[in-house]
């Protein structure tokens, strides 16, 4: 048997935000029901960075697959020219361990993260949501938009003047309006994005809290935190707000909740549920239009497997994709 090999073309044919964004919400629905195995990810910490090791098995909802995928998390590598997260992912077939592919993860975790925050925008943001603001202008904000835009009407986005990166603000607003027409306000002043935006959406490394208000109403999606120290919110508005995570084990060691939780400013009953048990219907997701929602994204394994998966299945049977044999 041959392993294929997928690269990063190979995979963007396939992936596209409206297919990245119902295989992440069958992959949430699956989690919930019971038919996932996904150990705890595993970190390597460096000077400069993280790497992480994310394993799962989903046997529902469409899959039978299983694989692990390695990522690194290096926020200074732009200064280098690479990518701040990158990632391989490596599929295997659940009946015989065989290692069916090995594929770039990088596109696919971009986008994967993005659809996760659209899912969470389809059950937990208002339905009218034209609005949204953005903090935080690199990879992860441009696949947030395009997901998003699968599921709401946004209209506007306005973005946070970061002051130590200009550049980026202003390629964020180019792309934005050469890719999708967007009207696009930037702003020095932290308030003048969140306040009166529908949706806030929060793809930073920081470890302090940048955003201290928000309009009722609103919805966040919280997707910078995914380390221990790191959190983007002002503990105040998670008090305040209806707060679903991604997985509750992830969230309180590494997500936006970690560090309130490890300060005993929130505990576990503040989080009111699991994203997959709202997609499953055994919570209710948003349920008035003054609520303040936030989802707590930390990243899960099944996003990967089951994207990866969809590609895999996908061009296993085309001809000129590349395959090695291993053994």
């Amino acid at each position: 048997m041959k392993t294929f090999i997928l690269t990063r073309h190979d995979v963007e044919k396939i992936l596209t935000p409206p297919v990245a964004n119902e295989t992440v919400e069958k992959a949430f629905k699956a989690y919930s029901l019971g038919c996932v195995e996904m150990p705890a990810k595993s970190y390597l910490y460096f000077p400069k960075g993280d790497l992480r090791s994310m394993p799962a098995y989903i046997s529902g909802e469409g899959f039978d697959i299983a694989g692990v995928k390695c990522v690194n998390v290096h926020p200074q590598n732009a200064a280098g020219n690479l990518p701040a997260v990158m990632a391989v992912i490596i599929l295997n077939d659940p009946q015989t361990g065989f290692p069916l592919a090995v594929m770039d993860g990088t596109y696919l975790t971009c986008l994967r993260t993005g659809a996760a925050g659209a899912i969470a925008a389809k059950y937990l943001s208002r339905e009218d949501s034209e609005v949204a603001g953005f903090v935080g202008c690199g990879a992860q904000a441009r696949a947030q938009l395009s997901c998003l835009l699968e599921i709401r009407n946004i209209r506007k986005i306005k973005i946070w003047q970061f002051p130590k990166d200009k550049d980026c603000v202003q390629e964020f607003k180019r792309w934005a309006q050469t890719t999708y027409g967007m009207e696009t306000k930037v702003s020095s002043h932290m308030d003048d994005v969140t306040m009166n935006s529908d949706i806030v959406i929060t793809t930073t490394p920081s470890r302090a809290p940048l955003v201290n208000y928000v309009s009722p109403g609103t919805h966040i999606n919280a997707i910078g935190a995914d380390a221990p120290g790191k959190q983007e919110i002002n503990p105040k508005i998670l008090k305040q707000a209806k707060v679903v995570v991604d997985d509750w084990a992830q969230a309180s060691h590494s997500g936006e909740i970690n560090v309130p939780i490890s300060m005993k400013q929130l505990t576990k009953n503040d989080v009111y549920a699991l994203l997959g048990d709202i997609v499953a219907g055994k919570k209710r997701g948003r349920t008035s239009a003054k609520e303040i929602t936030l989802f707590d994204a930390t990243g899960l394994a099944i996003q990967d497997i089951s994207c990866g998966y969809i590609v895999y299945k996908a061009l296993k049977n085309k001809r000129g994709i590349k395959s090695i044999k291993l053994f």
